[in-house]
């Protein structure tokens, strides 16, 4: 941090009350998310050590620097002021009933391409897309394979943002409230090659554009230039951005791993092991 920006920061400080205070217990991991978590919502926050608590501010000030990745930007007294950058975040929304290696792919994919903080795996409660889903997996049991499916992964996070909204989940509401919740976040949405020729028919494609950066991954039927084309058009026509995910779109989908668990296929290397054990024991799509 430049001895300008600490300036300017330490500015912006003196107008910000305090939304969290240290005591007597000092550091617990639960304090150490609540600062992560008011970092998520805000860049710049100040916290507020009170008498009954002994340590050192500036050495506290330090420890949660390091365990929020942010930085000291001051501390006056028994006041902490942390800094941290907006974040860059991925989303994978569907349904995931259920979610297969692909889509684990494209998020590992698109957090290496575009620097991503972290990706989120945000199941739909009740896309209007998608009105009949019989045979499928319930909201719980679908909430639960995305849990297992990314668990071993640290940048990998589930989001169930969608997952109890009333009436019909659309993208573009999604978006905007997070717009509206993390004002310093960048959201990279992803989807697939298929949803990209679709977009136009979405429920608001314009708001969904505005709110957030689209990231598409490339089709395997479709021929580079012609792909580049459609992304082209669509820049065109929203003024918004539209980025290439540079990664093989792996021909699989959900409803043919249903279909191959209902025949008794095996689905080994389809989906994570604990989901394929998750599925089994709980009699799953008719397995």
């Amino acid at each position: 941090m430049t001895s300008k920006q600490r300036a300017y920061l330490k500015g912006l400080a003196m107008n910000i009350d305090p939304i969290l205070q240290i005591g007597k217990s000092s550091l617990t991991p639960e304090f150490t998310k609540s600062v992560d978590e008011a970092l998520e919502a805000r860049e710049l926050i100040k916290i507020h050590v009170l008498q009954n608590c002994l340590d050192d501010s500036r050495e506290m000030a330090q420890i949660l620097a390091e365990r929020t990745g942010s930085q000291v930007v001051q501390v006056i007294g028994r006041k902490i002021i942390l800094y941290r950058e907006g974040k860059k975040i991925g989303i994978m929304g569907g349904t995931f009933d259920p979610v297969h290696v692909g889509h684990l792919i494209l998020g590992e994919a698109a957090y290496r391409q575009f620097s991503l903080e972290r990706v989120w795996f945000m199941p739909s409660g009740n896309p209007p897309h998608k009105r009949d889903r019989t045979g499928g997996a319930t909201d719980e049991q679908r909430v639960e394979m995305v849990r297992l499916a990314i668990s071993d992964n640290p940048h990998f996070r589930l989001s169930l943002i969608e997952m109890y909204e009333d009436g019909y989940s659309y993208t573009y509401r999604t978006l905007e409230y997070l717009r509206k919740q993390y004002p310093d976040t960048e959201f990279y949405f992803i989807i697939g090659g298929d949803s990209l020729f679709e977009f136009n028919h979405w429920r608001e494609p314009q708001r969904i554009a505005n709110a957030c950066h689209i990231v598409a991954a490339v089709r395997n039927q479709v021929s580079p230039e012609k792909f580049d084309t459609v992304l082209s058009d669509m820049r065109s026509r929203y003024q918004r951005e539209f980025l290439k995910l540079d990664t093989p779109n792996l021909d699989i989908s959900s409803r043919h791993i249903r279909d191959m668990i209902l025949k008794g296929e095996s689905v080994k290397y389809y989906l994570p092991d604990p989901v394929i054990q998750y599925i089994y024991e709980n009699h799953i799509y008719g397995s």
